[in-house]
């Protein structure tokens, strides 16, 4: 399944994930702090959606209410509904 994000409160502008079951198999994020997402892509490549919900929902960035960890779990989220 392809999932294309949009997220709410961060840096990143647009979130593509690609999942095939209960797996993620890519994630790519547009915008945002590069080298940070692309390392968070690599560790959650392979890793069961909702180990990747309960591991990164909640993470805030500074004082923002969000973050990009947070905004990839609302979508993984949403993409289960």
């Amino acid at each position: 399944m392809q999932i294309t994000y949009r997220p709410k409160g961060t840096c990143s502008q647009l979130m593509e994930i690609e999942t095939e079951g209960n797996v993620v198999k890519s994630l790519k994020v547009t915008g945002g702090c590069d080298g940070n997402l692309k390392g968070i892509a690599s560790l959650i490549e392979g890793m069961e959606i909702d180990e990747v919900i309960k591991r990164l929902e909640g993470i805030r960035c500074g004082r923002k209410p969000t973050s990009c960890p947070d905004q990839l779990a609302k979508a993984l989220k949403k993409a289960k509904e």
